[in-house]
């Protein structure tokens, strides 16, 4: 093993092909993890989320809160959000994940699974707003949780285990050719509160 690979400042590929998933594995000393991790929990806005499928209203028990630099509006599942203004901890953060990935985000959503038994379908982040084949980058606080990525034609697959302080990074043509996913499990019993910074293009 090379002592020097764990400063490196680029992680390796996790995907094989078609894409760039980076996975910087732990970004924050625990003390600070746990900080934020608490801070997030009580002074986001969350609310439950919302999707309109075949024309019914779906209310999920995840909960989602959707923050920028401008009152951005971000739509999915044919629902549209408005942002909020960053908050201390947010703006913190995202200077943390600029320096660390060399890019910069102008919005992120957030999600709050409360427990193992919430999780994310497969899907990709496609949506018309976002930066064409930009960096998406994903902080983890709480629960360690499988997080997976399927390959659109082959269905080829790849997991990891997403840390507490945590940080992975999809960019590149990741969300055409890939599919990714977080599975619900009865092994976690703890929420698990997941930061996605992304850029919102006008």
């Amino acid at each position: 093993m090379d002592l020097f690979s764990q400063f490196d400042d680029v992680p390796k590929n996790l995907l094989p092909k078609d894409g760039t998933v980076n996975y910087y594995g732990i970004v924050l000393p625990k003390v600070e993890a746990d900080h934020y991790y608490e801070a997030l929990l009580n002074s986001i806005e969350w609310r439950n989320d919302e999707a309109i499928i075949f024309g019914k209203r779906m209310v999920t028990k995840r909960k989602v809160a959707w923050y920028a630099e401008q009152p951005f509006e971000y739509s999915y599942s044919n629902i549209t959000k408005t942002a909020l203004p960053f908050t201390k901890e947010l703006l913190a953060l995202k200077e943390l994940v600029e320096k660390k990935t060399k890019e910069t985000y102008n919005s992120c959503l957030l999600n709050l699974y409360h427990d193992g038994s919430e999780g994310m379908a497969w899907h990709s982040d496609g949506e018309k707003d976002l930066k064409k084949n930009g960096a998406i980058a994903s902080l983890s606080f709480g629960a360690e949780r499988r997080f997976g990525f399927k390959h659109k034609q082959t269905k080829e697959t790849v997991y990891k285990v997403l840390e507490h302080g945590s940080l992975l990074v999809m960019k590149d043509e990741t969300q055409t050719h890939w599919l990714h996913r977080l599975p619900p499990t009865k092994k976690v019993h703890r929420p698990r509160v997941n930061l996605t910074f992304r850029t919102i293009v006008r």
